[in-house]
């Protein structure tokens, strides 16, 4: 055998122990028939240096296996550039750089967050994270006939409860000054116009692909029109519309609304401001300004990217990159904010905390840890298609986190008494785990017990039941039921039950949540 190869496997070997403490003659195998294919014809003469070198080398103590690598392999020691962090299911962002990402979360404070809101904030917060970057919570509150402070509130809850760590907050209506000066802008040079139109008219020309007699009134009569929308015009009287096209094939290019009068108080503002942004103008303005990087959105806004972006090309204002994910829900749960409300108010369920609902606090409340939803919304990837996932795919996860760590406790539904004779103690120490060390428990006995009336329904006197973690039965009596102490032999035939002493038992409430 070449010198060469004999140095090979030596730092093969070296390298494994460095890494692992010891290292195993199979292992170096493998790794130098992956580096050296042609040595697969050779295993036999091989094999025998291979196992002196592993025998040599598992005799090194840590410091000595640095100091061979040292002497005959510095390279090994070099620390390596990290690779970019990529979470579990998230691609690499295009035209990313580490730690000038900027990411955002903008949820509208107009109802309790969902599952959906959890996927959203999560993909924002794993992105920020991945390159080193920055998250804000900017609350798009641009329409105050829907928002609540209460829900400004609830969101926040939700966000600590998920542990999203965001870095900024900020609301869209602090900037409603900026916002106007931008409208202001594009009236400048003749991109928007204000019309003062019937709903019903601008439908049928939206729908029709007919341009609005009010874009082609003059730049001064837009100009007064958007002064009298701050005072003279109600509400529905006049909305400012962005110069589109009215037979683009994609209908949110025609003529969409940017402004809007909306005369219900603000809840942080007041009735200081009655003129508002829509959703379409406002979010690509505090995309451009917060810096954001990368905006990410479902994918029913897609349609939308051509106005982002013609709006953000029109004021000469830097474009982040929008990017679209589908959005989540649960097959038999309502996540739509116009189904839930209805089925609040009519009693249907008892409030956004009803488990049967996918609100971040149902699922709180159905015992969901935020862990298992983080793992589960990863789980999806980031991907356009249509996600409506078994609620069971979530309780799988919530499994795996939560049963590392949950001691066991024995139950019974639908509980039928038993008198049990004869027993050895009246005291019991048993196992909160049946594998962990997770503590013990004791447990006080007099006789009498709970047993499921499934199991008591199986029994007829003579039987031979385990009570797990306490000892054989045999079964006296099936009405009423009684039963003798027989003994701790473990037989491989005999049932198990689960049972609650009466001296200890608690009555519990189990909700089972059903589909709506």
């Amino acid at each position: 055998m070449s010198e060469e190869i004999r140095d090979k496997i030596l730092r093969l070997a070296l390298q494994n122990a460095l890494d692992h403490g010891k290292t195993q003659d199979k292992i170096v195998l493998g790794k130098i028939l992956g580096t050296e294919p042609s040595l697969r014809t050779q295993v036999k003469e091989i094999m025998p240096t291979i196992i002196e070198i592993v025998n040599s080398v598992n005799q090194m103590s840590q410091d000595q296996v640095k100091r061979q690598i040292q002497d005959k392999f510095p390279d090994l020691l070099v620390e390596k550039p990290k690779k970019q962090e990529e979470r579990e299911g998230l691609p690499p962002l295009e035209g990313a750089e580490q730690g000038k990402v900027v990411t955002r979360f903008p949820p509208e404070p107009n109802g309790y967050p969902h599952i959906g809101h959890a996927k959203a904030a999560i993909i924002d917060e794993e992105y920020a994270k991945m390159y080193g970057g920055k998250l804000i919570l900017r609350f798009d509150d641009t329409n105050p006939e829907a928002e609540r402070l209460e829900y400004y509130a609830a969101i926040k809850v939700g966000l600590d409860w998920l542990e999203v760590k965001y870095d900024r907050t900020k609301n869209t209506s602090d900037d409603i000054e900026l916002l106007y000066k931008k409208c202001q802008e594009m009236l400048d040079g003749n991109f928007a116009y204000v019309c003062t139109c019937k709903q019903e008219t601008i439908s049928a020309n939206r729908r029709e692909m007919k341009p609005c007699k009010c874009s082609m009134g003059e730049m001064n009569q837009n100009m007064e029109r958007w002064d009298k929308m701050f005072s003279k015009f109600k509400q529905g009287e006049a909305i400012v519309r962005f110069r589109g096209n009215m037979s683009s094939e994609n209908t949110v290019m025609r003529d969409p609304v940017m402004f809007r009068i909306i005369e219900t108080k603000h809840p942080l503002l007041g009735d200081k401001y009655r003129v508002w942004p829509s959703y379409d103008f406002a979010v690509a303005i505090e995309d451009s300004i917060d810096g954001v990087t990368h905006a990410f959105r479902t994918k029913e806004y897609e349609l939308r990217n051509e106005l982002y972006y013609t709006i953000l090309d029109l004021l000469k204002m830097r474009k982040p990159k929008v990017m679209e994910f589908s959005r989540l829900g649960f097959e038999g749960m309502p996540v739509s904010k116009r189904i839930l409300r209805p089925l609040i108010e009519e009693g249907k369920v008892t409030g956004y905390d009803d488990p049967r609902l996918p609100t971040l606090e149902a699922l709180k409340r159905r015992g969901i840890r935020q862990d298992a939803i983080r793992k589960f919304v990863l789980s999806l990837g980031f991907t356009k298609a249509d996600t409506l996932a078994p609620f069971e795919t979530l309780e799988s996860f919530n499994r795996k986190a939560v049963d590392p760590e949950s001691i066991r406790l024995h139950m019974v539904k639908n509980p039928v008494p038993i008198t049990v004779r004869d027993l050895p103690s009246s005291i019991i120490t048993m196992p909160n785990h049946p594998t962990k060390d997770m503590g013990k428990r004791t447990v006080e006995l007099d006789g009498s017990f709970y047993l499921e009336l499934e199991d008591i329904e199986k029994l007829k006197p003579g039987d031979a039941i385990r009570f797990m973690g306490l000892g054989n039965v045999k079964i006296t009596s099936q009405s009423p039921a009684e039963g003798q102490y027989i003994g701790d032999d473990l037989g491989t035939d005999i049932p198990k039950v689960h049972w609650v002493s009466h001296k200890d038992a608690q009555k519990i409430k189990i909700l089972i949540p059903s589909q709506l």
